[in-house]
């Protein structure tokens, strides 16, 4: 057509071409391979997620690619420097999320986050080993645990780079249980940052957040000193069987507020969405049929906090039962989760003439400086994590819900231990030792409480009261309540401290 002719292939040719097509071939094998080895490096595929534990990156929820690529690069950044020690710390949580997991993909990148926050802090000084923080997912529903817990169980007896313990746990479930259990039987120390079931007690335990009946101090302090209504209450529960977390808080709240609001005769249930029970999640018609038809003016949540904005939508679907009065909606959590302030949520709760009061271990008022009850060690956790929110897509509000902060008080309680650790056992030695998981345990279960030993943490400032008290729950731990929408009052409400003996600082 252009003056040129078709030259017919040579023997030559037809062997460049089949060189070519051999390397692409070999090409797309090779990555093609690589794309389904995606749980490498002391992973495995068990159900199409990656279980195990590793200190390298994997495949996990889109949105938390960037933030496991961070921590797998610190980890490379602490084995690459030569004469350095160092030990390692599990991350035991979830790693993807779906519409019934256990963690919402908002919880997981916080928890992330700020984990990512202390674990740079623990490596930027001079002081003691630094630390590698190993990834071990154990599935969306956190039931894959068994691997998990038996590889922790070998690291722990690494002499090189020993784990030292286990941070993450981050629901209150009979899976979680059983991984305690056996978590426990191995002596490994493990930090609940956001447990709350006040039930979930075991030897090597330790939990950083306030217990159900703490948080229902906090919220009886709450009520008595802005006391509304006729005390007529409500008790709203989720029936999963396997939610420790929802089983414990009923039975508190009954124990707490049951005679004073009536809830021995006055209850509703509902299936909630984090679970694998029969049952259609998030049916309110009982609840608010109640609420409209006895008057009730408290609600005592007993749920998570992800069906919540159903509750409340129903409620205002409902109109407040058109000449209903107030009504506040009592909760308990780690902080206030943002879904929960959205604007649709804050015009269904006006138009269901409804207040949401949270007994919270996190309080979002404390990231503005001169904060009521701001704790001390808020700055420090706020320096390391304004630096990851510009580099990380964190979502709305990043420090509403309290797990970024929660997580960051969880790995630092264990690495800030373990630091100490390493100074009193090594003072006047030449040749230095690392600690043990037992040694660290140890100092975990020494009373700190006003002393030296007090964590300042994003969270406040708190300590541990001995090896039998307690049960290990963190004392001297601030509860501060939250309302939303906020409310106006002429008195400020004392903070509440938790398992205060009168020996908590401030």
């Amino acid at each position: 057509m252009f003056g040129s002719r078709i030259r017919e292939w040579g023997p030559l040719d037809w062997c460049v071409a089949l060189v070519v097509v051999l390397a692409l071939v070999a090409g797309g094998v090779y990555g093609g391979s690589k794309l389904l080895r995606k749980c490498d490096d002391g992973l495995s595929d068990i159900d199409g997620q990656c279980i195990g534990v590793t200190t390298e990156s994997f495949e996990a929820d889109h949105d938390i690619r960037t933030l496991i690529d961070a921590i797998a690069a610190e980890n490379d950044r602490v084995a690459s420097q030569s004469g350095t020690p160092y030990v390692r710390v599990a991350l035991m949580m979830a790693y993807t999320s779906g519409d019934t997991s256990a963690m919402t993909g908002d919880m997981i990148r916080r928890a992330l986050a700020g984990s990512l926050a202390a674990l740079k802090e623990a490596n930027a000084g001079a002081g003691g080993p630094h630390v590698q923080l190993m990834m071990a997912p154990v599935g969306r529903h956190l039931d894959q645990w068994q691997p998990v817990v038996k590889r922790l169980g070998a690291l722990a007896a690494d002499q090189d780079h020993p784990l030292v313990g286990v941070t993450g746990i981050p629901s209150s479930q009979t899976d979680t249980r059983d991984a305690l259990d056996e978590l426990s039987a191995r002596k490994i120390p493990t930090v609940g940052p956001v447990i709350n079931a006040s039930s979930m007690n075991y030897p090597y335990f330790f939990k950083t957040s306030p217990d159900d009946k703490e948080f229902a101090n906090a919220l009886k302090q709450y009520l008595d000193t802005y006391p509304q209504g006729k005390k007529k209450g409500l008790l709203l529960l989720d029936r999963h069987t396997g939610d420790v977390y929802s089983k414990d808080l009923t039975a508190t709240l009954k124990r707490s507020f049951g005679k004073a609001y009536g809830l021995a005769d006055s209850s509703s249930i509902f299936t909630g969405s984090s679970g694998s029970d029969e049952g259609e999640p998030g049916i309110f018609v009982d609840a608010v049929n109640k609420i409209c038809g006895e008057g009730v003016d408290t609600v005592f949540f007993a749920g998570r906090d992800q069906d919540l904005p159903g509750f409340i939508d129903a409620l205002s679907d409902a109109g407040r039962c058109d000449d209903g009065g107030p009504l506040r909606i009592l909760k308990t959590g780690i902080g206030l989760e943002p879904t929960l302030t959205r604007p649709e949520v804050a015009r269904d709760l006006k138009r269901a003439k409804a207040t949401i009061v949270d007994a919270a271990s996190f309080d979002p008022r404390w990231e503005k400086a001169g904060s009521t009850n701001r704790p001390a060690g808020v700055d420090d956790f706020l320096d390391r994590f304004d630096e990851l929110r510009t580099a990380h897509p964190l979502g709305a509000k990043p420090l509403a819900d309290g797990y970024a902060a929660s997580y960051y008080d969880g790995l630092r309680l264990l690495t800030t231990a373990m630091k100490r650790t390493f100074a009193e056992m090594n003072a006047g030695r030449s040749t230095k030792q690392l600690p043990t998981t037992q040694e660290l345990y140890t100092t975990l279960s020494q009373s700190t409480i006003n002393s030296s030993g007090m964590l300042q943490g994003a969270t406040g400032t708190y300590g541990f009261a001995g090896q039998d008290t307690n049960d290990r729950w963190s004392a001297c731990k601030p509860v501060p309540v939250v309302e939303f929408p906020a409310q106006r009052h002429d008195r400020k409400l004392p903070l509440y401290r938790t398992y205060d003996r009168g020996d908590c600082p401030g």
